[in-house]
């Protein structure tokens, strides 16, 4: 059995400053919301933040931007947070922007134990400066590198006591692979069940790569709302 922590504070106490942190997430689907509240709570600062995007203003990881915790964003897309864009045009912030798809590879490279791979997106453009370019079959590739975290934040629909976890739909997005990188993985759970109780066939993560448990509800907030 994980351990299965009685707070969100209590599961992210030992995150310290100057951590190198994912977060699961696709804009505000699958974030794990309660635990980011709680390290916005500790306090804790000088984060890297590995993450699909940095959530919205007021919410997710927007909120520990907007706390100043962050010293550096690795992510894909960023264009919802305009105090995002205020600190990356005022220097306040180290941002590193990769194209979505590696992003989500050099995670799960890093989860697999592959230190590197080559892929075709960015070639030609500012991404590859600075990088091994090869060429395979008559096509240019730049080299890329895994990418892992002292701690991986992940939410999670149901997961059993002994760590296994099941997302619910689109929420799965980053959350697996983060969950493989993470030298110590936390799992925010809706729902946590005995062991036994989750059908095999139907685990996103196993428990071999899970360590925390936290329970909670979610608000489970709309990024955008789009109506006729």
């Amino acid at each position: 059995m994980k351990q299965v922590h009685s707070s969100f504070i209590e599961a992210v106490q030992d995150i310290h400053d100057g951590a190198t942190i994912m977060v699961g997430g696709f804009g505000l689907v699958g974030i794990p919301e309660n635990l980011i509240l709680a390290l916005v709570e500790t306090g804790v600062k000088d984060l890297t933040v590995i993450s699909n995007n940095c959530g919205v203003d007021d919410w997710g990881l927007g909120l520990l931007l907007k706390n100043k915790q962050i010293k550096k964003m690795i992510a894909s897309y960023v264009g919802e947070n305009k105090e995002f864009e205020r600190q990356v045009l005022n220097g306040e912030i180290e941002v590193e922007l990769i194209p979505q798809g590696t992003l989500a590879e050099r995670i799960r490279a890093g989860g697999a134990g592959i230190p590197a791979f080559y892929t075709p997106a960015g070639v030609g453009t500012p991404i590859a400066e600075g990088k091994e370019v090869r060429v395979f079959n008559g096509k240019e590739y730049v080299l890329e590198t895994a990418l892992v975290a002292d701690f991986s934040l992940v939410r999670a629909w149901k997961g059993d006591k002994m760590g296994n976890l099941i997302y619910n739909k689109t929420a799965r997005n980053f959350n697996p692979m983060m969950a493989a990188a993470g030298k110590i993985t936390i799992a925010e759970v809706e729902e946590l069940v005995e062991i036994g109780d989750l059908d095999p066939d139907q685990i996103h993560t196993p428990s071999i790569y899970v360590q925390r448990l936290v329970v909670g509800k979610q608000q489970k907030r709309i990024e955008r709302l789009v109506v006729r």
